[in-house]
């Protein structure tokens, strides 16, 4: 299993764990909100890849339809506006590396929040492009074994020309080019998935003990707890 599996099952306990936490679908919602407004207020998840992504991930959460509705209402609002997306790069334990993406409409909040947990579980902020050159934006699809053939999801992964894939003991993930995102609804052609989202995937993966393998894993995990806070992405070849 590689490191970005064990990362990845980490983090998708983790997400089990956080669906009976009140601020889940708050985050989801934002994320929604989010895409409308990157989108130019265009509310059709048919001609808005990061909409259609975005609902497809909280319908996934079991996020109530209402609110998603809302959600995507909000987004063409004019009290929506000043909502961005912000990647902000930071140094963890063991030499590691993250991203974190935040949905904010207030920067300076957002940094400062973000600031104070990494340098409380010994980390530092870095400045743009400090570790982006990393990783790579692509999209990451997550497909069940038992519910799919291995020469379907093989046949998915050549048409798209994947740049990756991870076999799991239930699963295989399929890393494809960003670019080709907008295509993947199309290309499913009956297949079944458990997750789908753009992600940053390391280019490569640092090696840390136990020890910090906890400290990152915990690090992660308050990062997630902030409000702001919408994905966490690392290149720590985390060990359970």
């Amino acid at each position: 299993m590689s490191g970005h599996s064990k990362w990845a099952n980490i983090k998708r306990k983790k997400e089990v764990n956080d669906k009976a936490r009140s601020n889940v679908f708050a985050k989801l919602a934002r994320y929604i909100t989010l895409a409308v407004v990157e989108g130019g207020g265009v509310t059709n998840p048919d001609h808005n890849v990061k909409l259609r992504l975005a609902v497809e991930k909280a319908r996934q959460a079991n996020m109530p339809k209402e609110n998603i509705t809302r959600s995507i209402e909000k987004g063409a609002g004019s009290d929506s506006a000043a909502l961005k997306e912000i990647r902000y790069e930071a140094f963890g334990p063991g030499g590691s590396a993250l991203i974190i993406l935040a949905a904010t409409d207030n920067q300076n909040r957002s940094f400062a929040a973000i600031r104070n947990v990494v340098e409380r579980h010994s980390g530092k902020m870095g400045g743009p492009g400090s570790v982006s050159y990393l990783f790579e934006q692509c999209g990451m699809v997550i497909f069940p074994k038992t519910t799919n053939t291995e020469d379907a999801v093989l046949d998915f992964a050549d048409r798209l020309k994947a740049i990756d894939i991870e076999e799991e003991e239930e699963e295989t993930i399929v890393y494809v080019p960003f670019e080709d995102v907008g295509k993947l609804t199309t290309e499913l052609q009956g297949l079944e998935v458990s997750n789908t989202e753009v992600v940053f995937k390391p280019n490569a993966y640092v090696e840390v003990s136990p020890e910090q393998s906890e400290q990152i894993t915990n690090l992660i995990e308050a990062l997630e707890e902030q409000e702001d806070v919408q994905n966490v992405f690392t290149n720590a070849l985390i060990t359970s």
